[in-house]
């Protein structure tokens, strides 16, 4: 029994020691990376990711992302590629009854549809980026950044990867660029009044994270246009 128990703890502990090794090396990674230029030095090096997501509720780590629309554009917000993927969650039955009546998730039917497990859905945004951005740098974007990043964080992890090996660590939140041009709302509608901009489908089967990820380019660059519209009308300093 004692050879048992010791042979248990050999194990633990080489594992927990793999782990670390693991961390630190991606965390000397990291710090080793060379200084970059920032956007408004070198935009031609830049890309944009405009990341939504569709989950089985509003707690991540707990509930689980079921699809992922990513449309990949310059900084001026024009398309380059985009993907979407439907993904098989791993506790299904938390689905929230609020989820369900926006996305309506429901297991079998993914599996019908060719949702992916998480880590070959890791596998392909992996793909996807490595394709459509080389070796220019890329900022994730969203609206609520911090919800869908957190997703997408927990969905890396289980995988045991980590998205920062895609984006750079400062992520765009849409409605945070609204507000410093003066919109103090957390939705969009003003904007999208102003110019015109298509929502998204409301209908739960139709609504998925590539027709977010898709709009939040025309908002995006709706604001931008905003922003100009603004500027030309500024005196120029004599």
């Amino acid at each position: 029994m004692n050879i048992f128990r010791q042979s248990i703890c050999l194990i633990v502990l080489l594992f927990f020691f793999a782990c670390a090794k693991k961390d630190e090396s991606f965390i000397q990674k990291m710090e080793d990376k060379a200084p970059i230029p920032h956007p408004n030095e070198a935009p031609d090096l830049w890309l944009l990711a405009h990341i939504d997501v569709e989950t089985t509720g509003l707690l991540p780590g707990h509930h689980e992302m079921i699809d992922v629309g990513i449309v990949m554009t310059t900084l001026a917000g024009d398309i380059i590629d985009s993907i979407f993927l439907r993904i098989q969650p791993a506790h299904p039955k938390r689905l929230s009854p609020g989820a369900k009546a926006v996305n309506a998730f429901d297991a079998d039917h993914w599996q019908k549809m060719g949702a992916l497990a998480q880590s070959a859905a890791v596998d392909r945004i992996i793909a996807f980026h490595k394709r459509t951005a080389g070796d220019k740098h890329v900022l994730m974007v969203s609206y609520n950044s911090h919800f869908d990043a957190a997703f997408i964080d927990h969905l890396f992890r289980s995988a045991n990867k980590s998205w920062r090996d895609l984006y750079y660590y400062f992520i765009l939140d849409i409605p945070s660029m609204a507000w410093g041009l003066g919109i103090r709302e957390l939705t969009s509608n003003w904007i999208r009044d102003r110019y015109e901009v298509a929502d998204e489908p409301h209908i739960a089967e139709k609504h998925t994270g590539i027709t977010g990820a898709m709009v939040n380019v025309r908002i995006y660059k709706a604001l931008l246009q905003y922003r100009q519209d603004i500027m030309s009308n500024v005196p120029l300093k004599k």
